[in-house]
């Protein structure tokens, strides 16, 4: 786990944006079991491609005409309890921090696993969100 002072600005990026924190595994089967329409869910991370890539990406996606109802967010290595639940709802997918998943009504639409985070440009990476944003929001 992390000291909540090193994740702070990090979580920040996110939750300055419009993005809640889930924080709980009851956090997030809330969201999941009520959800009506489209959420993103990312999985934030410390490590520096989800500084550098996945966190400017989706501040940029969502910048985009067509955008989910609902911006949320775990944080792999500090709300673990949260983490793990909501990669239950990924699946196949295995365990990927960063990630980024697109839900629509309870259900995994869209989902963008860190290796195809590493080493792309953010606006790429917004462009594949928006791309799914204009599929399913």
């Amino acid at each position: 786990m992390y000291p909540e002072e090193i994740v702070a600005p990090m979580k920040a990026e996110l939750t300055s944006a419009g993005f809640d924190e889930l924080k709980s595994a009851a956090d997030v089967d809330a969201l999941m079991n009520s959800m009506s329409g489209t959420a993103l869910v990312m999985v934030n991370s410390v490590c520096g491609c989800a500084a550098a890539n996945a966190r400017p990406a989706v501040r940029m996606a969502i910048q985009h005409d067509k955008k989910p109802i609902k911006l949320t967010t775990v944080f792999a290595g500090v709300d673990a309890e949260a983490t793990a639940k909501a990669r239950q709802y990924f699946l196949p997918y295995p365990p990927s921090s960063p990630s980024i998943a697109l839900m629509k009504d309870g259900k995994l639409v869209h989902f963008i696993e860190r290796h195809h985070i590493e080493g792309r440009p953010a606006e790429l990476i917004a462009e594949n969100l928006k791309a799914a944003f204009d599929e399913y929001c």
